[in-house]
């Protein structure tokens, strides 16, 4: 009796442990968003606070400090390199830069990052494919300025089709 309460223990824990693995990627939020045709021509609308590198670098301002983001190509592909380059106004150290999945476990990505000029740094990425065509990625940065620890955050879509007009 006393193994058959173990065993039932057991397989209720592995089951709860599993169960948000077995969700699969998430569908396309629903809120107000820019219409655009995935791939597989299925409607599905971006979030316009996400990054979009087909305009520009996805700046942000810590401070006085200004950091931005480029991801090429811009459609951000899934499952081929991407050249990614990272930059600020200030000089950064202990730079650390991981990449996961915003709305669901997709892993943890660690992004080596090169120096290649002054206060700028440059490094390649590859990540899985998601079945949804909507998969946001959150780039997390960790550094420090000054002598101080900060942490930045950039949120795009894998796959992301060029905008029309």
């Amino acid at each position: 009796m006393l193994l058959n309460r173990q065993i039932s223990l057991i397989t209720l824990t592995a089951s709860l442990f599993l169960m948000p693995l077995l969700t699969g990627c998430e569908k396309a939020p629903k809120a107000p968003k820019q219409d655009v045709k995935a791939a597989n021509e299925t409607a599905f609308e971006i979030d316009p606070s996400l990054c979009d590198f087909h305009q520009k670098t996805c700046d942000k301002k810590l401070g006085e400090t200004l950091i931005s983001l480029a991801i090429s190509p811009e459609d951000t592909p899934s499952e081929k390199p991407l050249t990614v380059t990272f930059s600020s106004s200030e000089p950064m150290e202990k730079l650390q830069v991981r990449v996961e999945g915003r709305d669901m476990f997709m892993g943890v990505i660690p992004l080596i990052l090169s120096e290649t000029s002054k206060n700028t740094y440059q490094g390649t990425l590859i990540y899985g494919s998601c079945s949804s065509n909507y998969m946001v990625w959150r780039l997390i940065a960790s550094f420090e300025i000054g002598g101080q620890s900060k942490t930045i955050m950039y949120d795009f879509l894998a796959d992301n089709p060029a905008k029309n007009g």
